[in-house]
């Protein structure tokens, strides 16, 4: 089977959230991301050379095309074309409350840039965090380029989109709720929780005044040496890294 010109426009509307909405899928490309990714989510198309797929003949796909690489260098939205790209169903994981009652989660309050919100996922993933509660203002994880970013994380760390506000009033009102600010109290000198939420906020904005209300643990990520002007704030994705390193550190 080619690669046919309404196939390749087909995977090329996936770059709109429209479309990816709509057809419920998203685009992975890349040996690394596709390989990552086949086994953790139905794949709906699996477009390759043919020297990929016969180095991968357990890839498993409802459709899969023989591509050439002009064939694929059409279809791709990277710079770069890559071998093989892939389109998956979205999967569809239940907002549970129970969850930040068990176990340490992310909640991130409109990120919005697809950059920061993939290296958030990969942050999550190395601190063994499966879990990251977003805002409808956060940006869409299954952008290509937030997809791309997450280097494979995808598949071990849910992500639930919901009313952010109303999820964190849910919660029973023992379960900590982190939250980082410049009047917070010392990252390093608070006590922390192997359970619980810690809530990122926007890139310019920090954490939104309705979820501020309910924060019950406001921390601090200080910067050194105390008291000398610096920059006004740390990159979220980078300030996410450091709340996750100390947190974990605690618990070993």
């Amino acid at each position: 089977m080619t690669l046919s010109k309404n196939k390749i426009k087909y995977i090329r509307s996936l770059e709109l959230k429209k479309f990816r909405k709509e057809e419920k899928v998203f685009l992975a490309e890349g040996p690394k991301l596709v390989g990552d990714l086949l086994g953790h989510f139905a794949c709906q198309l699996l477009v390759a050379l043919p020297s990929w797929l016969a180095a991968h003949p357990e890839a498993h796909a409802e459709e899969t095309i023989e591509a050439t690489e002009e064939e694929l260098t059409r279809a791709s939205l990277l710079k770069h074309p890559q071998e093989v790209l892939a389109v998956f169903r979205i999967p569809e994981y239940p907002t549970d409350t129970d969850l930040p009652a068990q176990t340490l989660c992310l909640a991130l309050d409109d990120v919005q840039d697809p950059g920061n919100l993939g290296t958030i996922v990969r942050i999550a993933d190395w601190f063994g965090i499966h879990d990251i509660f977003c805002s409808a203002g956060t940006a869409d994880v299954y952008n290509p380029k937030c997809v791309q970013a997450t280097m494979g994380a995808l598949a071990r760390v849910r992500l639930h989109y919901c009313p952010l506000a109303d999820f964190l009033s849910s919660l029973d009102k023992d379960i900590p709720v982190f939250g980082t600010f410049l009047d917070g109290e010392n990252l390093y000198s608070q006590e922390l929780a192997d359970r619980g939420i810690i809530v990122m906020g926007n890139e310019g904005n920090g954490i939104s005044s309705e979820i501020r209300q309910r924060i019950n643990r406001r921390i601090l990520i200080p910067n050194y040496p105390a008291g000398c002007e610096t920059s006004e704030s740390l990159n979220v994705a980078v300030a996410t890294a450091v709340a996750c390193a100390e947190f974990r550190r605690r618990m070993q």
